[in-house]
């Protein structure tokens, strides 16, 4: 297969609507977060973690999302300026924080989580719970196989726990 071959491998073609699919869900997400200029995306992820998984201290955060200590403390420091987020000081370690989601915090991540569904109900009306099940089983099945390829530690954890 040379380079401008028109034929592609179906392969290669579900790793382009993959992309396509980031993109989109990135645009939407840009869109969506014109009205919290103070506040990165990224940071709501991290806000999304907290809730998920609970108080953690910034360096447990930074090593669970495979990102420097700086980008989680800037994170840290805009949810915290918003009210999103709650410090304490760790009971073994009073130089350490925890970092908990706070009332406001959960208020808005059910916000934006109900302004997601929506999008996506918008989006995918015509789907039925049986087909956006069975694609969510391919991908979770082809992200386990991708994770395995690459062989990384920090690739072969599942970051959507």
């Amino acid at each position: 297969m040379g380079f401008d071959d028109t034929d592609d491998d179906v392969r290669v073609e579900l790793m382009r609507e993959l992309k396509t699919a980031s993109q989109l869900q990135h645009a939407w997400i840009m869109q969506a977060w014109q009205e919290q200029p103070a506040l990165h995306p990224a940071a709501a992820m991290l806000l999304s973690d907290l809730a998920k998984n609970g108080e953690a201290r910034p360096s447990e955060l930074a090593k669970r999302r495979y990102v420097d200590l700086s980008v989680v403390s800037r994170q840290i420091s805009q949810l915290s300026a918003a009210g999103l987020v709650d410090r304490r000081p760790a009971p073994e370690d009073g130089r350490a924080s925890l970092v908990s989601v706070s009332e406001k915090g959960r208020a808005e991540l059910a916000r934006w989580r109900a302004n997601y569904l929506e999008f996506m109900e918008q989006a995918l009306g015509d789907w039925d719970d049986e087909r956006v099940t069975d694609l969510t089983a391919r991908l979770a099945e082809m992200n386990t196989d991708l994770r395995r390829a690459l062989g990384s530690a920090a690739c072969l954890a599942d970051t959507t726990k």
